[in-house]
């Protein structure tokens, strides 16, 4: 007999025949939002494993699951996950590396030039009828190129932003990360420097860390205070590793030039937070691997994780905290 899968997000064809091949599949049936945690609950009974993407796998989901064997997360980061439950019941969990990179790189350029060229606070200028004739001061934003570029972990997507940066915009490139990569500091022609270096002498501060009890508020007033009046801070990672009410104040009192945002402590964003009312600030909704190709990459990766943890088999991306 086939596991039993629960599938709780609109997935490709070619993901879901995939699946049929292996499994029993129900999905949820709802395009228009995100399954509730309540409703996930309530859904997935007797299934054996689950494609997650984004799900809390929390104690109580877990114990409304009692036949799970595996949980594969459509994502990267897995801090949503309950590890130490995961552990417990013997449960496998999967997750999905390398094959978004590209596309968080992509995004985090994206956000620089927009902050530094000050796009979203333009094309809003220019949309409600305040562009008068010629360019003055008052329109002016910062250059990327030949600038500075911090990096705070260097991990995988790390060395594709320095290598978008170093080769494509000519910028000098250094980095922060708990362990010093020789070998990547020679292929990429980057430097590694402290953490309180690479925050005082950045133009650009790019936070690329895991959320884990170490980086939680990593960046807060006192880091902030060390930046550059003139720098701009890239958060791409997680929202929690940044204690947003000191950034709040950082960038209301213009202590630091702009900051681009796709991440945040609670999301989605509220309609009141201050962040939005900032001009000095663009802020996205949590899209760093948001293209198609991408998210059906990633499934496809958590589906062939999935059918392999189901069959005995060694799924090609177990997190790192649940292998044996």
């Amino acid at each position: 007999m086939r596991p039993k899968v629960y599938i709780s997000s609109k997935v490709s064809d070619e993901v879901k025949a995939y699946l049929d091949q292996y499994c029993e599949c129900e999905m949820w049936q709802n395009p228009e939002r995100a399954i509730t945690g309540q409703e996930l609950a309530e859904q997935i009974g007797d299934a054996e494993g689950l494609i997650a993407a984004g799900n809390a796998i929390s104690e109580r989901l877990l114990s409304a699951a009692p036949k799970l064997r595996a949980v594969s997360n459509i994502s990267v980061g897995y801090n949503h996950n309950d590890l130490d439950a995961m552990k417990k019941r013997g449960i496998i969990g999967t997750h999905t590396p390398y094959v978004l990179d590209d596309t968080v790189a992509d995004l985090t350029l994206a956000l620089m030039l927009a902050a530094a060229r000050r796009v979203t606070e333009l094309h809003n200028l220019v949309r409600g009828g305040g562009w008068q004739r010629g360019v003055g001061e008052q329109l002016f934003g910062l250059d990327v190129h030949h600038a500075k570029l911090g990096i705070i972990g260097m991990g995988r997507i790390g060395e594709k932003i320095a290598k978008r940066a170093k080769f494509g915009f000519d910028m000098e490139v250094s980095y922060y990360n708990r362990s010093r990569k020789p070998d990547t500091e020679e292929r990429l022609g980057v430097n590694y420097l402290p953490l309180n270096d690479v925050l005082e002498q950045s133009d650009f501060i790019v936070l690329m860390t895991p959320l884990t009890a170490e980086t939680k508020h990593m960046i807060g007033e006192e880091q902030f205070n060390r930046m550059k009046r003139s720098a701009i801070f890239i958060n791409v990672s997680r929202g929690e590793t940044v204690d947003e009410a000191a950034l709040i104040e950082t960038l209301r009192s213009k202590r630091i030039y702009a900051a681009g945002l796709d991440v945040y402590e609670k999301e989605p964003v509220s309609p009141d937070n201050p962040l939005l009312q900032l001009d000095n600030v663009v802020t996205l909704p949590h899209i760093g691997s948001a293209t198609k190709k991408t998210r059906d990459d990633m499934a496809m990766l958590a589906a062939r994780n999935l059918v392999d943890a189901l069959y005995g088999r060694e799924p090609q991306y177990v997190i790192p905290e649940l292998k044996n």
